[in-house]
């Protein structure tokens, strides 16, 4: 009897067994699509991640999403969206989403973000890979005003013949005259010779008005580039700086803080592939600091102001022969660290 009922309870105890390995195995089968199937101490390790700010190497800094930034479109999405992207140009954050931030670039700098609380948030943010068919937009799109200043490198007053001037001297673009960094700049039918000039670009981040020269770099948001294109053969107060694509700008603002001197960065033109312009900023005659002291002793500057500091020497109206652009030409911009555009002339009609 003892020997029945111990074999009888051996059974019992195994079939028991059978049965629980196998609910168990149903029960992992459902966790799994919804758990991450990993040990706790894994996971408790992933969180601090989140948590503890990592140091970083060089090459994880540079695709890092940093205080560059853009306006763009997302792929069939025509919303105008306000983003940050990494140096080299792989990675984004969406702030439109993201945060409070404005879709925007000149209402964002009215809103006065604190630039050190931006980049502590920056590492909880998602960050995605640039959207393959992304739609770069000028970083600034209606300025209240674009002033450019004239004749302000040695080496362009020195190919004109011209003595290096005592006070700046300055005109006007028209915010319609403004395109993207990769747009097509249109060949007007009416003007002849069109011109080219690769400026370093302030934008103002605060109301600006009577400011001293010591105080000015603090009403300073960032910088970006154009072009200044201009109809040699067109006057500038008859639009002759301000025809429609006149002005391509971009491809970001990078805020001040990153850039550790604006008084050291290398400016460079290319027409076709063949170098036009070669030129550095600690060659400006009259400094950032100089010339928004000066405009807003007669003038109010307000947040998304543009000023194109001028261009160092290599024009085409001062080559020989000349050099104008013309339908079919490409031309390529660069200044360190701000970035690069690419915009190619094209006929008026195309």
């Amino acid at each position: 009897m003892k020997s029945v009922l111990f074999d009888s309870r051996s059974k019992l105890t195994r079939w028991c067994a059978i049965g629980d390995q196998q609910n168990q195995q149903q029960h992992r089968r459902t966790l799994a699509g919804i758990l991450p199937q990993q040990p706790r101490r894994t996971l408790w390790k992933k969180a601090a991640l989140l948590v503890v700010p990592q140091q970083q190497t060089e090459a994880q800094r540079w695709e890092q999403p940093r205080l560059r930034f853009m306006q763009y479109e997302r792929p069939h999405d025509p919303v105008k969206r306000l983003g940050l992207v990494s140096d080299d140009g792989s990675k984004m954050v969406e702030l439109s989403t993201s945060t409070c931030a404005a879709n925007d670039m000149v209402t964002f700098i009215r809103q006065r973000y604190c630039m050190d609380s931006l980049l502590d948030r920056l590492q909880f943010m998602q960050v995605r890979d640039v959207y393959k068919d992304l739609r770069l937009l000028p970083p600034i799109d209606d300025p209240c005003k674009i002033l450019v200043v004239q004749n302000n490198y040695v080496d362009n007053c020195d190919e004109q013949h011209i003595p290096i001037p005592r006070e700046p001297s300055f005109c006007v673009k028209f915010s319609s005259s403004i395109t993207g960094s990769l747009n097509n700049i249109r060949a007007h039918s009416q003007a002849k010779h069109i011109d080219y000039g690769c400026q370093l670009v302030v934008v103002i981040g605060r109301k600006c008005r009577k400011v001293n020269r010591n105080a000015a770099m603090n009403y300073v948001f960032g910088y970006t580039l154009a072009q200044d294109i201009t109809a040699r053969d067109w006057t500038a107060l008859l639009g002759g700086k301000s025809l429609d694509t006149f002005c391509p700008l971009g491809p970001s603002i990078v805020h001040k803080t990153h850039v550790p001197d604006v008084n050291d960065l290398w400016i460079k033109t290319l027409v076709n592939g063949e170098q036009r312009q070669s030129g550095h900023t600690r060659d400006m005659i009259f400094k950032i600091d100089y010339l928004v002291h000066r405009l807003s002793q007669f003038l109010t500057l307000f947040p998304g102001d543009l000023i194109l500091t001028g261009t160092p020497a290599g024009g085409g109206a001062y080559r020989r022969p000349t050099s104008f652009l013309q339908p079919g030409d490409r031309i390529d911009s660069e200044i360190q660290i701000l970035g690069k555009m690419s915009n190619k002339v094209v006929n008026d009609l195309s």
